[in-house]
């Protein structure tokens, strides 16, 4: 499969193979399965507070690699002497109105003003569970470079963040950080749109982030797709993939993945160690807020993955290591 730049068709970007969004003829079926849900989608018992130590950011990662996971898809990823955060996601609902809509399990472990220099930002796509304007806000007149897919600065740049500041990416560019770290935007197999009349104007990607020791994959949101082996054998292996386990639905199987299928692209991916994020923050799905992550233990331990899963807001070098913070807050 080529890893070339994505095709455009009538002014909306195409899926690396043919894809199903999930549009309007699936509203009806969905809605059933919402009304007539019993799942935990929303935890009973409170999750945290967690509160992130931002004294450990004065010290380097022993091992030049570590990761605070904020919470769904947002990382600050301390790589080789770098600092880049993935699709900032502060504010209390991802949508378009901060008074309905999916609402967060618990408050950001570290408030933006705490976060140490950074030297970049990547933003996969403009779904307001990754693309965040109160959080972008912040950023806005600070000298911060950030990386996004193709039409996502239109967005930034809207709202404060400096069009010299703002580098767009098609699948395959490469740009340097510094002179020691590369990132590239890979395919994925996504939609966008932040409305009804906008979905698949901009793109979607995925990111491998290349330091001078250790080489990662960032994969946002995707759906399966053959596209991993491809990336795997170009850019990888990877000392760790970083991969979306929740979110997924029978009525939209082409655009996440779930547990099964992600632990299958880490491999196909040439992975070390996994990372599952987008689960455990918000109610996007109708499966129990903690269903991802006890599906992908099991499958990390039948298909011999091994697996990085911290706490919420703590800063974890990278390793084989599952903390099970979740445990503590199953309602069974």
């Amino acid at each position: 499969m080529s890893l070339e730049g994505a095709t455009k068709r009538g002014g909306k970007f195409l899926n690396p193979i043919p894809t199903h969004e999930a549009g309007f003829d699936k509203l009806i079926p969905i809605l059933r399965e919402y009304i007539t849900n019993k799942a935990e989608v929303v935890p009973k018992n409170t999750l945290g507070p967690f509160k992130t130590d931002t004294s450990v950011y004065r010290t380097p990662p022993h091992n030049g690699l570590r990761i605070t996971w904020i919470g769904h898809s947002s990382l600050l990823i301390e790589i080789d002497g770098k600092r880049i955060l993935t699709d900032p996601v502060w504010s209390d609902r991802a949508s378009f109105s901060q008074l309905f809509g999916p609402k967060r399990f618990f408050q950001p472990p570290v408030v933006l003003e705490d976060l140490p220099p950074l030297d970049a930002v990547i933003l996969s796509h403009d779904h307001y569970d990754h693309l965040d304007k109160n959080t972008i806000k912040f950023f806005a007149g600070k000298t911060i470079p950030f990386y996004c897919s193709l039409g996502v600065g239109q967005y930034i740049s809207r709202w404060g963040v400096a069009k010299d500041y703002i580098t767009e990416m098609n699948w395959g560019d490469s740009v340097w950080i510094g002179n020691d770290c590369v990132i590239t935007a890979a395919p994925a197999r996504h939609f966008s749109g932040r409305g009804i009349l906008n979905r698949m104007t901009t793109l979607w990607s995925s990111f491998v982030i290349k330091g001078n020791t250790h080489n990662i994959f960032f994969g946002a949101d995707s759906g399966w797709f053959p596209g991993f082996a491809a990336i795997g054998d170009t850019y990888g292996p990877f000392d760790l993939t970083i991969l979306e386990i929740g979110a997924y639905g029978k009525n939209w199987p082409d655009i996440h993945m779930g547990p099964d299928h992600a632990s299958n692209a880490h491999i196909a991916l040439k992975g070390k160690i996994m990372m599952p994020i987008h689960w455990g923050t918000f109610n996007l799905a109708l499966h129990a807020w903690y269903e991802p992550i006890e599906k992908l233990v099991a499958y990390a331990k039948e298909k011999n993955i091994k697996l990085f899963a911290p706490e919420p807001g703590k800063p974890t070098e990278v390793s084989a290591y599952n903390s099970e913070w979740w445990k503590k807050y199953l309602s069974h």
